[in-house]
């Protein structure tokens, strides 16, 4: 299949859902006041993008998700590489860190504002624990399903322990990684914005959606999920995209 046509393929989702949107708001299946046209949406959503009225907000909320997702990479690989490692340490607290990563993370909020205070980082804290136990997890599930033959032949060779945990362990252990880690920025995602509408946000995202509904400016609200939805996606093909680039020998 050649480019064109993947392309192609790629938009009939989006065109169709368009269409079915335009179609519902012409023929009034719902209601203008809950469903705005659509291509008046898409015009708010430019002129906000042109005037700079959402930039403030769209930085803040990036801002604050490669902050939450950057300390859960950075605390989650090391720490599940060395869990992973270990079968006795990783069955021994497993069931503890399915129960946190099972835990909603919005039941947090309290416990992250009564620690950090009402602030940037209190959102920061709790997305990055809920994407730093996603991203635990799944490395220390890579390095637990790592092909044993690559380890028990390091250590024949006479490799010391680090370097069966830097050259072994830890590429066998990034394609489920690379997993993790997508997994991570869009929880982080999807947890900085909820916290941007209900913790006390001057800016963001989600400040901003919760705003355009208070006042029922629906074209906006409308265009202001569509960018959060655009970003999320964003982050996805990123990340899919390191991941062939990285990991292209995966499998062999």
């Amino acid at each position: 299949m050649n480019n064109s046509m993947r392309v192609g393929r790629s938009l009939i989702g989006p065109v169709a859902l368009i269409a079915v949107w335009w179609i519902a708001n012409d023929s009034a299946w719902v209601s203008n006041k809950l469903l705005p046209n659509p291509f008046a949406t898409f015009g708010s959503l430019w002129d906000s993008l042109v005037s700079g009225s959402m930039t403030k907000d769209l930085a803040a909320t990036l801002y604050r998700t490669l902050y939450a997702f950057g300390l859960a990479a950075l605390f989650g690989i090391p720490a599940g590489i060395a869990l992973g490692s270990n079968d006795r340490i990783y069955r021994s607290i497993e069931s503890l860190v399915d129960f946190f990563r099972s835990t909603p993370a919005t039941a947090m909020f309290p416990l992250f504002l009564l620690i950090f205070g009402i602030g940037d980082f209190a959102k920061i804290a709790v997305a990055g624990f809920s994407a730093w136990l996603v991203v635990l997890f799944n490395v220390a599930y890579g390095v637990m399903n790592s092909r044993k033959t690559r380890i028990l032949a390091a250590r024949v060779m006479g490799a010391s322990k680090w370097r069966v945990f830097r050259d072994v362990l830890f590429f066998e252990s990034l394609p489920q990684t690379f997993v993790g880690l997508r997994m991570a920025v869009s929880l982080a995602l999807v947890v900085i914005i909820v916290a941007e509408m209900f913790i006390g946000s001057m800016d963001g995202m989600g400040h901003r959606i919760i705003d355009a509904q208070q006042v029922f400016d629906l074209q906006q609200m409308y265009a202001s999920i569509l960018m959060t939805g655009g970003v999320g996606y964003g982050f996805n093909l990123l990340f899919i995209a390191l991941e062939k680039w990285v990991v292209h020998w995966a499998g062999r």
